[in-house]
């Protein structure tokens, strides 16, 4: 029996899907997070993307799915918060791959470019799959990591310069 939370966030273009994913992951044995939003009224999906990237750093949840028209624009938003690694995917082969190798935590999808069927699948072989912990994919993991680190760090020595006179 699968166990954990997992955190659900959409736009507008996601909202339907969003509501079927949800209850697809329930039938799995997960228990679900929805964060919105609670309509179909035209929203930001920057928002949402923060919400599920702010479940998962918390501990609230264990992994998230991000919805919106294409899947592009929840996974570059995601991607933006140290921490989060979301993998926008279209086949089942890069929705448990991303984790096993990249341990993604955030699968991104395009409720204009896959049917509920396929993004069933997807959320399944997301949520079945675990990261390999394999030495050269843990590696790589600590190296974006450390990317993340070195950017943040860069960002605000920049900052902190700019505003000296």
């Amino acid at each position: 029996m699968a166990t954990g939370r997992i955190a659900l966030g959409s736009d507008h273009a996601g909202f339907s899907l969003k509501g079927d994913i949800a209850t697809y992951i329930e039938g799995l044995g997960y228990q679900t997070l929805d964060l919105g939003p609670h309509s179909a009224e035209p929203v930001d999906f920057p928002d949402y993307a923060e919400a599920v990237g702010h479940a998962i750093l918390t501990g609230e949840a264990i992994r998230g799915v991000l919805i919106c028209g294409s899947g592009v624009g929840v996974s570059v938003a995601a991607n933006k918060i140290p921490g989060i690694r979301a993998a926008l995917c279209h086949d089942i082969y890069s929705a448990h791959q991303s984790v096993e190798h990249d341990d993604v935590n955030v699968l991104a999808l395009g409720a204009q470019v896959v049917g509920p069927a396929v993004a069933r699948e997807l959320v399944r072989a997301f949520l079945e799959a675990s990261f390999s912990g394999k030495e050269n994919h843990r590696r790589r993991v600590e190296k974006i990591k450390a990317l993340e680190k070195r950017f943040a760090d860069g960002l605000r020595i920049c900052q902190s310069k700019k505003n000296k006179p």
